[in-house]
């Protein structure tokens, strides 16, 4: 017979007994606890009692990439962010026998006879097979679908000189075959200064008005205005702005006009003072009036919820061959682009780019810059040169030397003035490629 446990012994087993109990009671509290704060929690932040606590987003004003998902509000017609971000106007030109071009010259019967070069007997091709490839990555393709739903009951104006009309004609060129033919037509309007193609199911109209000045001045004349003595007046924009008023999407140049060499005339007054009041200044101060000019009148007269501005850069020149080539060698017989990625060509371009930037970054209201120089600077070969009508009787010295009466100021289309409406296309609905 075992011997009864002393009361000691006794004690101290139930002094274990308990003080286990007593462990396993703390893990089991422990653990309901546990899990009725995490169901808490869960239930609070689903039923909107309390917030969950996460950290706050930094905001910024500047558009960022559609990945990181902070709700950018888009300019009108712009259909989305795009996914990367690069220079669409720097890149190189890559030969594209596949996708260019985009139309056949003889296919658009709205091309003037200045720009018609195979009709007028320019005997290759191969200035139409050149795509513009960005560095970094591919421009959006054109889709002439998209553009004219875009612009259904819309109105779409280019307003500048010849130059800006080509790049009119070859927007026109790019949409007009979507449209049935009984379903579009273009007229001009003011003794031509105005003309207007209309798309009649799309209730849409794209329209080019001739002020090579932007400013009212004495070439306002669509038809005659080959005037040497150039005059411009000083704070009339109005003079012609009154007819862009309503115009959703609105497409500027001006350059060439006010390179003449020699500094420009400016009128204070109005060109029906029998005493005219006339200022020299230089060119880079008159066309610096002119941006001042333009930039209150979008400023004052656009709705920036509503209406797109545009402004094309210079288009370049090439009638000095200062690419490398030969002495008093021009665009005449020019076949290729220039390969040198570094040419740029006359400096006064860089004056006037200088200008625009200066001004451009002071305006209250959103005008994108379609930055055509440098790129068009390549092209070289582009160039309507001799093949076009010519509206007067070539003398026998000219027909001798064809270089003399070359037109290097205007491109042939099909040509490179598609291409800066494939940049207009990109900035339009993809405004955040640089």
């Amino acid at each position: 017979m075992k011997a009864p446990l002393s009361s000691s012994t006794s004690s101290s087993s139930g002094i274990l007994r308990r003080s286990r109990l007593s462990t396993y009671l703390y893990i089991l509290l422990a653990f309901i606890v546990f899990i009725a704060i995490i169901h808490g929690e869960y239930s609070i932040a689903n039923f909107g009692r309390v917030d969950p606590i996460i950290p706050s987003p930094v905001i910024s004003t500047t558009p960022v990439k559609k990945r990181e998902k902070l709700v950018v509000q888009l300019p009108s017609f712009a259909v989305e962010e795009s996914e990367e971000r690069c220079d669409i106007f720097s890149g190189k030109w890559v030969k594209d026998e596949l996708t260019r071009p985009h139309y056949d010259e003889s296919e658009c019967p709205y091309i003037q006879p200045q720009l018609t070069c195979r009709t007028h007997g320019r005997p290759d091709t191969e200035y139409q097979k050149w795509r513009w490839q960005p560095h970094g990555c591919d421009l959006p393709r054109f889709n002439a679908t998209l553009m004219l739903e875009s612009l259904r009951g819309k109105r779409m104006m280019f307003v500048g000189d010849s130059l800006n009309r080509g790049q009119y004609v070859s927007m026109v060129c790019l949409l007009h075959r979507l449209i049935p033919e009984d379903k579009k037509s273009m007229e001009t309007y003011n003794n031509d200064a105005l003309t207007v193609f209309r798309a009649k199911d799309y209730n849409a109209t794209i329209e080019f008005y001739w002020a090579p000045f932007l400013l009212e001045s004495n070439s306002d004349n669509a038809v005659v205005h080959r005037i040497s003595d150039r005059i411009v007046r000083k704070g009339s924009m109005n003079k012609h702005g009154r007819h862009w008023k309503g115009v959703d999407i609105l497409v500027f140049n001006t350059y060439l006009w006010w390179v003449t060499g020699q500094d420009m005339k400016i009128l204070k007054g109005s060109f029906k003072d029998v005493e005219k009041e006339i200022m020299q200044i230089s060119t880079e101060d008159a066309y610096r009036m002119a941006m001042k000019s333009l930039l209150r009148w979008v400023t004052r007269n656009l709705d920036r919820e509503k209406t797109r501005v545009f402004f094309t850069s210079m288009s370049p020149t090439h009638s000095k061959g200062d690419w490398g080539g030969e002495a008093g060698e021009n665009c005449y017989n020019q076949t290729t682009p220039i390969a040198d990625p570094n040419y740029w060509g006359s400096d006064s371009r860089k004056s006037i780019m200088k200008v625009i930037g200066e001004e451009f970054s002071k305006s209250e209201f959103p005008i994108t810059f379609l930055n055509i120089t440098q790129l068009s600077s390549y092209r070289k070969d582009a160039h309507t040169s001799i093949y076009k009508k010519q509206w007067n009787p070539l003398t026998t010295e000219q027909l001798a030397n064809p270089a003399s009466y070359a037109d290097c100021i205007h491109w042939c289309l099909p040509g490179l003035q598609d291409t800066w409406n494939e940049l207009l296309f990109a900035k339009l609905f993809h405004p955040d490629l640089i």
